[in-house]
């Protein structure tokens, strides 16, 4: 009789599987939200024009709508690291949805700022709880999952342009209207990941108060942590910046200085946010490979000298270099995530809403600073300063390489 030499397998426990249909799910609605998020740059020149607004009130609406979900994320993540509220997703949707409506009938300034709060509020509860989701059906594939998770939002973003050629030009400030449908479609979807979330939370139990020993060796690091963690919400707060302006002024530099219109100008926007699409999902799997400081360092400074010379190329130039510093920027973007949370393991919720709340938003400040340089100087001198911006990538060989995250990590468990 043969003997069978096949050695048992090994199972695979929840912590190890990827799931990918989860991740496309919430990937899928992070496309819906960060598009709800787009029509407010898209709908600018439009606003300009029909509301006769500046580039400083311009700014505030941004401002407001970024910095209400940047505020707000590391607190949503906070209460949601400690207690179980898997069907909060769906329900802050709903906020997205109230405020999608408001844009589409609002008549002044104040009444647009009202709108966007709704939609920022939607936000913040969406993307500490979505990055949760993502981190817990990753498995062992952690830049990937983060990767998957986040293209589906800077897609979501890089419609933008897209929107306000197809959709704004002709329909106006109406067409908001119409993505109200897909806060009701991430509604559904929310519904079907909220389920899943809930019976996994077995396998991922909430933060838990340390004592002893454990708790000595996390003192003693928490000057190291605290200090890492500065310094990368710093970098984020620095590409911020620059995307601040390339996303919400870029389109009226091409429009005052190298005489385009509005659609035109529209198509060099979604060159550089459909490029950064690709940097995000190539750069999480890249990184697992290479190493996540790694990537955040070479995104910056290899973006640094092509945003250097952007202000002085002539137009035929702008598209490639476009395509270049979008990608190349992008392929932290994930990477930087997944470094939070290894960098304070426990805290899922709370580290991804800082850094893809508090930092993105206070980067939002931005727009408000770079609209007041608009109006003072000009838009030209304003994306000559946004040009210096990347240079602060140099600072990216402070923070603690990937062995070290890995040996606290250690202490921690």
């Amino acid at each position: 009789m043969a003997v069978s030499t096949n050695k048992p397998a090994i199972p695979v426990t929840p912590e190890q599987k990827t799931i990918y249909a989860v991740l496309f799910a919430i990937s899928f609605v992070h496309m819906l939200n960060d598009s709800m998020q787009a029509v407010i740059p898209a709908i600018f020149p439009i606003l300009e024009k029909s509301m006769g607004l500046t580039f400083t009130q311009l700014g505030w609406i941004a401002f407001t709508l970024n910095i209400t979900s940047s505020i707000m994320q590391p607190v949503v993540g906070w209460y949601t690291d400690k207690t179980t509220s898997p069907y909060l997703l769906p329900f802050g949707m709903m906020a997205s949805l109230i405020g999608m409506l408001g844009i589409a009938f609002a008549d002044s300034f104040y009444l647009i700022v009202i709108s966007v709060i709704g939609i920022g509020l939607g936000s913040a509860v969406f993307h500490p709880e979505g990055s949760r989701v993502a981190y817990m059906a990753a498995g062992n594939r952690r830049g990937l999952a983060q990767s998957i998770y986040q293209v589906g939002g800077n897609s979501g973003s890089s419609l933008a342009p897209i929107m306000t050629a197809l959709v704004f030009v002709p329909l106006g400030q109406f067409g908001a209207v119409w993505f109200t449908s897909f806060a009701a479609v991430a509604i559904f979807v929310l519904f079907f990941v909220s389920g899943w979330y809930s019976k996994q939370l077995v396998h991922f139990p909430r933060v838990k108060k340390q004592t002893g020993e454990k708790k000595a060796i996390n003192k003693k690091r928490k000057n190291q942590i605290i200090a890492a963690m500065g310094l990368l919400v710093f970098l984020v707060f620095a590409r911020s910046w620059y995307f601040s302006g390339i996303g919400n002024y870029y389109q009226f530099y091409l429009i005052h200085d190298y005489g385009l219109t509005i659609r035109q100008a529209q198509v060099y926007i979604f060159v550089f946010m459909a490029a950064g699409v690709l940097g995000t999902f190539l750069g999480g799997p890249i990184a697992d490979r290479l190493g996540k400081r790694n990537m955040i360092f070479w995104s910056m400074i290899g973006t640094a000298p092509l945003a250097l010379i952007l202000p002085h190329v002539g137009l035929w130039a702008i598209f490639p270099l476009f395509f270049m510093i979008g990608f190349i920027l992008n392929t932290s973007f994930s990477v930087t995530v997944v470094y939070a949370q290894e960098l304070v393991p426990g805290r899922i919720g709370m580290v991804s809403g800082l850094i893809v709340g508090l930092a993105f938003g206070m980067g939002a400040l931005g727009s408000v600073v770079l609209g007041k340089v608009a109006d003072v100087t000009s838009i030209s001198h304003t994306m000559l300063l946004v040009s210096f911006l990347p240079l602060l990538g140099l600072l990216t060989v402070m923070l603690p390489k990937d062995k070290t995250l890995a040996e606290w990590s250690m202490d921690h468990e």
